[in-house]
């Protein structure tokens, strides 16, 4: 079983890395994405709160926007697939369940706004430091939501193993991405703007 989970886990990080990560943009962006979401895991035993708005004002920021404005979309000759097909088998958020997500994100400041509450749940806030810090309990539910949302839909649609090594993948990210793109911002100091690839899982 062991075995199984670490080569499938393997497996979603390979795929992940050559259809979307060819950018070296985009890999030195998930380099401060993979550092801050560090910092973000420290924070997280510390304040929970502000943890969560490190990992999504810095983390996933900077980590999105690298997808959604500087990976190549057209017809990925490394691989010889289309953006269509790396879209359709994409095992975790694609670009359209990201667009969703995001938009969700942006917009929950503004039920604050509306039920300084949020329900019931927060104490409502005194200054825009306690509007902020309610923020950041809104963002950590989000990003746990988002995770959770995503397993039981890989349930329904493969099994809960897939699910479960799909999340293991996400938590995991910010360590191996530093392994991956550490050299990524010195690849665009040569001039090197995409990685050249290589169409098999090394």
């Amino acid at each position: 079983m062991m075995q199984r989970f670490l080569h499938t886990l393997r497996e979603q990080r390979w795929d992940d890395h050559r259809y979307y990560h060819q950018s070296r943009i985009n890999q030195t962006l998930h380099l401060i994405s993979a550092i801050s979401f560090l910092v973000a895991y420290v924070w997280l035993f510390h304040d929970p709160a502000t943890a969560a708005l490190i990992a999504w004002g810095i983390s996933m920021v900077t980590r999105q926007s690298g997808h959604f404005f500087f990976e190549p979309k057209g017809y990925d000759h490394v691989n010889q697939v289309t953006h269509e097909y790396k879209e359709a088998v994409k095992v975790g958020y694609n670009l359209q369940r990201k667009t969703v997500l995001m938009g969700i994100w942006a917009a929950s400041p503004l039920l604050l706004l509306w039920d300084p509450t949020a329900f019931g749940w927060l104490q409502p806030h005194e200054d825009w430091r306690g509007f902020w810090h309610n923020v950041g309990w809104l963002w950590l539910v989000i990003g746990v939501g988002g995770l959770l949302v995503r397993v039981l839909q890989l349930w329904v649609q493969k099994d809960l193993f897939t699910g479960l090594v799909w999340v293991s993948k996400i938590i995991t990210d910010p360590f191996h991405d530093i392994k991956l793109y550490h050299r990524a911002p010195l690849y665009l100091m040569r001039g090197q703007w995409l990685d050249p690839g290589h169409p098999r899982m090394p």
